[in-house]
């Protein structure tokens, strides 16, 4: 509760710096008004609710600005001595500019009558607005995937989206990285969700193609952000359009691989919006191909097995959400959504394995499906100092799941059942503040406080007979509670000759209590408590209008959740056992990047350069055991999370996008960095490759704009295998086309699309090779897919530009590690999921 009201304090001391630094126009205190009516010029009928937007005379950005009440009348108060322009805007009317709108000290207040407003000549139809956005943006904080105007992303999911984003990359199994680190934050809508810290892979293969409007890359947060995530933040934006009145639309894709479908209806009176959204996605039963090769020659252990069998997945997601926010005026708002999603899959999987003892392996996994939600409410007061603003912010994320796996073998092992049933449940409290000291100084401070409770029971199930019965001894339950604390202050400074720079600092406390209890297996109850300083720096120069250059330092941290800290042994697979370790230290990664930006006519060029010191590495180390068998003793792997070390990274990163011809632009990226691990202790006798390591991953892309609403797109993307320091995961790359026409002023749509058309499989190789222990393993998947996309958008609206200068508003928990199974008790195999 002390360290509660201390981040609360730091808020509040936050917000009485405004008086310490002499906020506002200086000199005179005085402030008046500036009032009016509005009417229609031709029937004289009061204009109501119309948008009265006030500029500085010759000022770009609006400093103030209200809506008419029913009678046509507005009222602007808190305005200081000067001389203003005024903007009236009304749906089906012209902007109206009154300029030359002056207060003074004598005359603080000004009452500039009736203004008339002819009706505009162009009446108001249904209309689709097409963004004029390019498909990647390069701006100066983020790089900006505009996932709407991808022409083959129909049918297809989130994983779909971020395979084609510059410097992201995604694996068979949907684990996301960013520039080769896997440490990736990943948000919706500015916001964690509670299903991603179950199952990430899951939940971006559950979220439709046609949801997601643009994806954010952030390469080095600020201290703002949580330290979370050595690689940087993704953050995916799901459609939302600014309007008034009611809109709408359908889209989704049919093809050989998977099928989605996607609704939205968008409400917007008054002050009053209203957003539902929901959509599905389910992929026909895929069949893959796996082959295991394993040799283990340590110790008492010497034998040799080989591995090969199929495996049938289904799967299918349903998300969804309903968003509401109410302006109370133009200083205090108030905004409130809820997001739900259910994931479930099936997995049939059939292996013969041969060797010392053959046998033959039955597995079947089965989610029964997992559900979950994100409930967030969000109050924003803006102060009458533009730029000012206070936001206090809440959440709730809840999932619960339930996974059974049975293992049936023909000979050698006993048959194994066992189910995992977990529940997640998080809060966090938020307070953020922005302070405009003046032209050359901005201030933002903030404060929040998480609470993480996850719980997980794990049931084992002895065979008797041709059935199971409940085996107490064995079963086990898990407890894991972690709070984490943090206080933040950034500092924007604006520099004569156009530099500027962005300073912070954050402070972040986690405690970490976790109780494993089984009658079997002996673990004690363990706590964990860190400190972590976390300050961030960025120098930025701007050369030309066209030309910046930037050199920044950020320290993040990756903090081991559940499944890493989990002391159980995994034995749902006999011969590769996994445990994790309660004494695993946070990883902590410092980078210093050096970047360039251009733009030439409509051609972006973007390079970096970066070097990252990763200390305390996180890496699974696998190493022989014996698994005896009716008094013969058999070769197995336990897969360990252990701190292996520290690893130096150098990297370079580069994104152009030109267009030689009016309907012709080529894009693409290419981002390649070092792996030179440095294994302390024991762990130099689990390194089996020596040296510095070049690992890369790319894309490319060329859109063709046809005459007649024709459309045609192609891309292709890949990566490098991926080093650890005991071998290499697998390399992965992928090619597609797509054809799309537009109809009806672009409000239909149909298109085609055909994903790695001319081979049904990729290969997936892994390769492990330590002191007595040599491991290779292929994993053919299917990936050939040929679809049919449609949308088709309706309503009758008008639309308001959004604010440029409004940020992201709520709670966003970018702090934990993500590629692990947060719902799960420690039985992933048997699944292949």
């Amino acid at each position: 509760m002390k360290r509660i009201l201390l981040l609360i304090s730091i808020i509040f001391s936050v917000v009485t710096a405004k008086a310490q630094f002499g906020v506002g126009g200086g000199g005179s205190s005085i402030v008046g008004k500036i009032s009016g009516t509005v009417v229609d010029s031709v029937t004289k009928k009061p204009l109501d609710y119309g948008t009265i937007s006030l500029f500085r005379a010759t000022g770009k950005s609006p400093i103030t600005g209200v809506l008419t009440d029913d009678k046509g009348n507005f009222k602007l108060d808190g305005i200081h001595p000067g001389v203003y322009r005024l903007e009236i805007t009304f749906v089906g009317y012209p902007t109206k500019v009154v300029k030359g709108v002056e207060t003074t000290l004598s005359k603080p207040d000004k009452n500039l009558g009736t203004f008339g407003i002819a009706a505009s000549t162009k009446a108001l139809n249904e209309v689709n607005i097409v963004s004029s956005a390019p498909l990647i943006e390069n701006r100066i904080d983020k790089i900006v995937y505009n996932a709407e105007k991808d022409v083959t992303a129909g049918g297809g999911s989130a994983t779909d989206i971020l395979q084609k984003v510059p410097l992201v990359n995604v694996d068979i199994n949907g684990n996301v990285s960013l520039r080769g680190d896997a440490n990736v934050r990943v948000l919706i809508n500015g916001r964690p969700s509670g299903a991603t810290s179950a199952s990430l892979a899951d939940v971006l293969k559950g979220i439709p193609a046609d949801q997601i409007k643009t994806v954010e890359v952030i390469t080095s947060p600020s201290a703002k952000y949580d330290a979370e995530g050595s690689a940087g933040i993704i953050n995916i934006i799901t459609k939302q359009k600014n309007i008034s009145g009611i809109s709408g639309g359908i889209s989704g894709g049919i093809g050989s691989r998977q099928n989605n479908g996607n609704f939205n209806l968008n409400y917007n009176k008054n002050r009053f919006n209203l957003t539902v959204n929901i959509g599905g996605n389910a992929g026909w039963p895929q069949t893959s191909k796996t082959s295991l090769y394993t040799k283990i020659d340590r110790d008492t252990i010497h034998t040799v097995s080989q591995s090969l069998g199929t495996s049938k997945v289904t799967r299918h997601a349903i998300v969804g959400s309903v968003s509401a926010g109410y302006e109370f005026n133009a200083y205090n708002s108030l905004n409130t959504s809820i997001r739900g999603n259910q994931i479930a899959f099936n997995t049939d999987a059939n292996s013969v394995i041969t060797g010392t003892n053959p046998y033959d392996l039955h597995s079947v996994a089965h989610a029964i499906p997992a559900s979950g939600f994100d409930w967030n409410i969000d109050y924003v007061h803006k102060f009458k100092t533009e730029g000012e603003e206070l936001d206090f912010s809440t959440q709730w994320s809840h999932t619960i799941g339930k996974s059974e796996f049975t293992n049936i073998y023909t000979d050698v092992f006993s048959n194994q059942k066992n189910t995992i049933d977990g529940t997640n449940n998080e809060y966090t409290l938020q307070g953020d503040y922005v302070l405009p000291i003046n032209t050359t100084f901005k201030l933002e401070s903030g404060a929040k406080y998480i609470i993480r409770r996850i719980n997980t029971v794990n049931d084992i199930y002895s065979p008797v007979g041709n059935d199971f019965s409940f085996n107490d001894l064995a079963s086990s339950t898990y407890g894991y509670n972690q709070n984490v604390s943090a206080a933040y202050t950034v500092l924007t400074i604006n520099l004569p000759k156009n530099y500027s720079i962005l300073a912070g600092l954050r402070d972040e406390y986690t405690t970490i209590d976790g109780n494993p209890h089984s009658l079997l297996q002996t673990n004690l109850p363990f706590t964990q408590n860190y400190n972590t300083l976390v300050p961030s720096l960025t120098l930025q120069k701007k050369i030309t209008a066209t030309q910046t250059i930037k050199i920044g330092y950020s320290k993040r941290i990756t903090r081991p959740s559940l499944q890493f800290l989990n002391p159980f042994v995994d034995s749902t697979n006999v011969q590769a056992q996994r445990t994790g370790n309660p004494k695993l230290n946070p990883e902590i990664s410092q980078t210093i990047e050096l970047g360039y930006n251009t733009y030439i006519g409509s051609s972006i060029v973007n390079l970096s350069a970066y070097y990252k010191h990763t200390s305390g590495l996180i890496e699974g180390i696998a190493t022989p055991i014996p698994v005896t068998v009716d008094g013969e003793i058999q070769g197995g792997t336990l897969t360990t999370y252990q701190n292996i070390g520290n690893n130096n990274s150098f990297g370079g990163s580069f994104f152009g996008s030109v267009t030689p011809f009016k309907i012709l632009t080529i894009m693409g990226s290419i981002n390649a960095y070092t792996y030179k691990p440095d294994p302390a202790g024991i762990f130099n006798l689990a390194q089996s490759q020596n040296g510095t390591y070049i690992q890369y991953g790319g894309f490319m892309r060329a859109t063709l704009t046809l005459p007649k609403d024709f459309v045609a797109e192609s891309f292709a993307f890949g990566n490098s295998a991926r080093r650890t320091i005991q071998g290499t995961n697998p390399a992965f790359s992928i090619f597609g086309v797509g054809f799309k026409k537009q109809f009806d002023n672009k409000k239909y749509s149909l298109g085609v699309n055909a994903i790695q058309p001319f081979s049904n499989y990729k290969d997936f190789n892994t390769n492990i090779n330590s002191p007595g222990l040599v491991q290779t393993s292929k994993f053919q998947y299917p990936f050939r897919s040929f679809g049919l996309t449609f949308s088709y958008n309706f309503g009758k609206l008008s639309f308001k530009a959004p604010d440029p200068t409004a940020k992201k508003k709520g709670v966003n928990n970018d702090d934990l590690k993500q590629d692990d199974n947060g719902m799960g008790g420690g039985a992933a195999g048997g699944g292949g999921r």
